[in-house]
């Protein structure tokens, strides 16, 4: 009797770890499916600096120009015709999203209106420039 009792209190002791499982799976799901990628440059520059230089929360889309005088998107470089049709494709993978042009203090002015224009011949308005708050 008491053996049998011992048997029925181990057995009642086990805890069931499969509700837990699925709510972490459901989690872990519902978090890819809201999350935001953004699509980085590839390269690093170094950007010129401004007094009036303000923190943007968020650029879903990053072309960087080097001093070079090569532009990077999503880790590839482009060719500046190709540009365009490049963000055309970026953009109907994340609707909405916005443009930040990292162009390196070196490089060509010209070059950077280029790709402005590029963007927004692909139907983007919101096209920001990045720059380095001057530090007081």
């Amino acid at each position: 009797m008491r053996r049998r009792k011992h048997q029925l209190i181990e057995e009642e002791s086990e805890i069931n770890m499969t509700p837990m499982l699925d709510i972490v799976l459901i989690m872990l799901i519902f978090f890819i499916v809201t999350s935001s990628f953004v699509k980085e440059s590839g390269v690093e520059v170094e950007r010129p600096a401004a007094a009036t230089a303000t923190r943007q929360e968020q650029g879903n889309i990053l072309i960087a120009i080097t001093s070079e005088n090569v532009i990077w998107v999503d880790r590839r470089e482009v060719e500046p015709p190709a540009l365009g049709v490049v963000i055309e494709r970026l953009q109907a993978e994340n609707p909405g999203g916005t443009v930040v042009v990292q162009a390196d203090r070196a490089a060509r002015a010209g070059l950077l209106v280029q790709v402005i224009d590029q963007v927004r011949r692909a139907g983007i308005e919101d096209v920001a420039v990045a720059a380095e708050p001057i530090e007081q």
